[in-house]
């Protein structure tokens, strides 16, 4: 497969280290997927890479240690389920993200991050743009991802005919943490489409690449940002909404139960068996959580009862992590280029440190400044911000702790640390 860095980064794919190793990323709409696609994504995990799959905190699933002669294969399998990693990575209208699995109005959501995501994914309209766009959808305001997308929707109204939804705009985290700005209250929801459609042509019109949605709110303004999108949307008619994607819309499942994966990492074997029981037990619809943990989806209460049966008598163990404490963690320095830590061993050191007063405090990790697990919307939060090099040569980590105790993004309590002096002030937090 010929192409150039820039080239695959469209096709969701992310050289991974100097042997030619790749990190690839599939799009799941709004995190909810079928037992068919998850049987398809363990088989090609453990004949193309490692057996181990990674779980974002957008609801995307990755595999890594690919080699390039297995890319194309890879992308016709996932097509002939209804998947795609076109605009998973690079400057592209991303995989429409869901933070509020199962939450009430949830199968509204689904539905329209199905027809979402059906009219941008692999539209070149909305690629080429000067950095990654993100999309987030939720069915209510808890957990406040809507902050940190260039557009966020919240559902506010599920009761009429159309779906309403308050929509959120020019947020992100990275080296300048930004919270999105209210840009319109209940919007419904057959004008969606034109509005990201008009909000993706002003961004790549006024910005300079590599920058983001939130630069240009920050050179511009939000008055003149108002004024260029009215222009846009008056000039561009509303789109009629596609059907949702292959993989179907959900009933309103009456019931889940959530299997946890410690620091995103699952292997292929226990998703295949997750799907399985999933399939045999149920409608065969499962989710990937905001906290990178696996939800397999009920619709009655014998339904329920029949997956945790399944999973009980095949050494699973549903609503327990086997830990004390919830983490969000990236990949880190074990997978990706730009990670400066060790995320999951971070993690793990962590867990016996924390007092019993903050156990049920939900914590997230990020090996870079990128923030990718969004420790900045954690009760703590923990951003490896640099390395530092001793006399004797050897490059170390530093760490900023983030605390979040209010509706807006974390703040951090502490910057700089070594992990010794991390680790030390994380004992003393109540």
């Amino acid at each position: 497969m010929n192409k150039s860095d820039q080239e695959l980064r469209l096709y969701g794919v992310y050289r991974q280290d100097k042997d030619d190793h790749f990190m690839l990323r599939v799009k799941i709409p709004a995190g909810i997927f079928t037992s068919t696609q998850a049987e398809v994504i363990c088989s090609l995990s453990k004949r193309l890479s490692n057996g181990v799959l990674h779980l974002t905190s957008r609801g995307s699933i990755e595999f890594h240690w690919l080699r390039a002669e297995h890319l194309e294969e890879i992308f016709s399998r996932l097509a002939d389920v209804g998947l795609t990693t076109r605009g998973a990575c690079g400057g592209a209208v991303r995989g429409i993200s869901c933070s509020t699995t199962i939450a009430p109005g949830f199968p509204v959501v689904q539905s329209v991050a199905q027809k979402l995501n059906k009219h941008f994914a692999g539209n070149p309209d909305f690629e080429g743009l000067p950095k990654k766009f993100k999309v987030g959808i939720d069915a209510g305001y808890l957990g406040a991802r809507h902050l940190i997308q260039d557009l966020g929707f919240v559902l506010v109204d599920a009761e009429g005919k159309r779906a309403c939804f308050d929509v959120w705009c020019a947020g992100g985290l990275g080296r300048e943490p930004q919270s999105g700005f209210l840009l319109e209250q209940a919007v419904p929801e057959d004008r969606l489409i034109q509005l990201v459609e008009s909000v993706v042509q002003v961004y790549r019109e006024n910005t300079p690449p590599p920058k983001r949605l939130k630069f240009l709110l920050n050179t511009i303004g939000e008055a003149e940002f108002r004024r260029l999108l009215k222009a846009e949307m008056t000039r561009r008619p509303c789109v009629e909404q596609p059907e949702p994607g292959s993989g179907g819309v959900l009933a309103p499942p009456g019931t889940f139960i959530e299997f946890p994966v410690f620091a995103g990492e699952l292997e292929a074997d226990t998703l295949q068996l997750l799907a399985k029981i999933a399939s045999e037990n149920s409608g065969g619809y499962l989710a990937t959580t905001a906290d990178q943990n696996i939800a397999l989806l009920a619709e009655s209460a014998d339904e329920r009862a029949a997956l945790e049966k399944a999973c009980e008598q095949n050494n699973l163990n549903p609503g327990s992590s086997g830990t004390a404490a919830k983490f969000r963690v990236c990949p880190g320095n074990h997978e990706c280029r730009m990670g400066l830590s060790a995320t999951r061993e971070i993690a793990r050191q962590i867990i016996p440190l924390i007092k019993a007063t903050a156990k049920d405090a939900s914590w997230a990790i990020s090996g870079c400044s990128n923030s990718c697990s969004q420790p900045q919307l954690a009760d703590y939060g923990i951003v490896t911000s640099k390395l530092v090099t001793d006399q004797a040569g050897c490059k170390s980590p530093l760490y900023d702790l983030y605390r979040r105790d209010d509706e807006k993004l974390g703040r951090p309590i502490a910057e700089g640390l070594s992990a010794f002096n991390l680790y030390e002030l994380i004992g003393t937090l109540e």
